[in-house]
């Protein structure tokens, strides 16, 4: 075995020296049209290199985030039902909650419109990825036979027979939001690098000091027209899901890059870096539109009677903004400050960089991504007791075993 790896290894190099001689000479004679010609003599090698089989790894990485997708799915289903654009594209065709979806367009005028075509993508990417595993002989996963136990909301625009039953994947009526989200690309530090950097909550005070959304457990969506009555309760409803459409997305933006870097196959690899930069443009919508919560006024403050959780909403057009020099305390606020600053990267040897972060297993990794979730109470049975729904072992099950696949050189 290691003669073979040997001479595989020695092979390649005569290739690489091949390669770039011809390059070189390609570089020098150009005019004479030698670059192209003999750039064509590697095209069964690349091809070759290209049909490089799927492996194990590959197969689990699909299959997590074919599952990861069909929970995006179920939780944006229900707010287009909401909050979406009403036809048959997506299952948003109940005419809406006029209630909840005028406090979404306070956020922006559109804002029905790109829910509607956050919901469509995220169905089409879980489709195409059962699809992808069934063409490669694997099986996906159908969480639908086995997790979908928290029921509708009864709020009006709800689809109570959802699949049959109503029952859904997910719960966003006790939602502990982490909103840190909002500093970690305002910020000059990159969790990856720069361990401990500290990302201060979307709100509070105006200066990060006081949480927003992780003090208590929050209504995303309207549980029942009960809750459409109160301007107060039903802009807080919906100022919440705003912050938690960038908290979904944001997952997505770090989890993509960091599994393509233990992908294999080209073509499984080319699916992750063309799904993921999608959950980024979402995620560049939904961080502009909820710094637009309470634009103008003074601090509004709602208290859930369900939850037993209060919320305060500021101003974060007027909250701390850029610093000279820039802040290293994740205390920059400012909402119309959605290019990400550039950061290390890493090491911090190298000059700043505008990045993704994380990309690390350890922190933007299929299992982190699942806790986070959790944390997040996207699949809370029992607040009292912190039970969760079956769905978590499996997913974590999954997560698992993309998390330890590797790249094979």
């Amino acid at each position: 075995m290691k003669k073979d790896a040997t001479v595989s290894n020695s092979g390649k190099n005569r290739r690489l020296f091949l390669r770039n001689s011809v390059i070189a000479a390609g570089a020098a004679s150009i005019g004479a049209g030698l670059l192209p010609g003999s750039l064509s003599a590697f095209a069964g090698e690349r091809d070759e290199d290209e049909r490089a089989p799927i492996t194990k790894g590959d197969i689990a990485i699909l299959t997590f985030l074919q599952a990861l997708e069909q929970v995006e799915a179920d939780l944006w289903i229900q707010y287009s039902e909401l909050g979406g654009t009403q036809d048959n594209e997506v299952s948003g065709v109940n005419g809406g909650n006029a209630a909840y979806m005028a406090a979404l367009t306070i956020l922006d005028g559109d804002m029905p419109q790109y829910i509607h075509d956050n919901t469509d993508d995220e169905i089409s990417h879980a489709a195409f990825l059962g699809a992808y595993l069934k063409s490669k002989g694997a099986s996906p996963v159908n969480l639908d036979d086995h997790f979908r136990v928290f029921p509708s909301s009864k709020a009006s625009g709800a689809n109570q027979s959802f699949k049959g039953d109503g029952k859904r994947l997910t719960n966003l009526t006790q939602l502990t939001i982490d909103t840190s989200f909002w500093t970690r690309y305002r910020s000059i530090t990159n969790p990856d690098v720069d361990l401990g950097a500290p990302f201060a909550q979307a709100t509070g005070d105006g200066k990060g000091n006081n949480s927003l959304l992780t003090g208590g457990r929050f209504a995303a969506i309207p549980r029942t027209d009960g809750d459409t009555t109160d301007a107060n309760r039903i802009n807080a409803i919906a100022f919440t899901a705003g912050f938690h459409f960038a908290f979904i997305e944001q997952g997505g933006t770090s989890l993509y890059p960091t599994l393509a870097q233990k992908v294999n196959n080209l073509e499984v690899l080319r699916i992750l870096l063309s799904i993921g930069p999608s959950e980024t443009m979402h995620f560049q919508t939904w961080q502009d539109k909820a710094g637009n919560a309470n634009q103008g006024n003074p601090p509004l403050t709602v208290t859930d009677p369900v939850n037993n959780s209060t919320v305060t909403f500021f101003d974060l057009h007027v909250a701390q903004g850029e610093t000279n020099p820039e802040s290293t305390n994740g205390d920059t606020l400012q909402a119309n400050l959605i290019m990400p600053e550039p950061t290390h990267f890493l090491n911090d040897g190298f000059p700043p960089v505008a990045i993704i972060r994380p990309t690390s297993t350890k922190l933007g990794g299929a299992v982190a991504a699942v806790q986070s979730f959790v944390d997040d109470g996207l699949f809370l049975l029992d607040p009292k007791t912190g039970k969760n729904s079956p769905i978590v072992g499996t997913l974590m099950r999954l997560a698992e075993e993309a998390d330890e696949a590797r790249r094979r050189f």
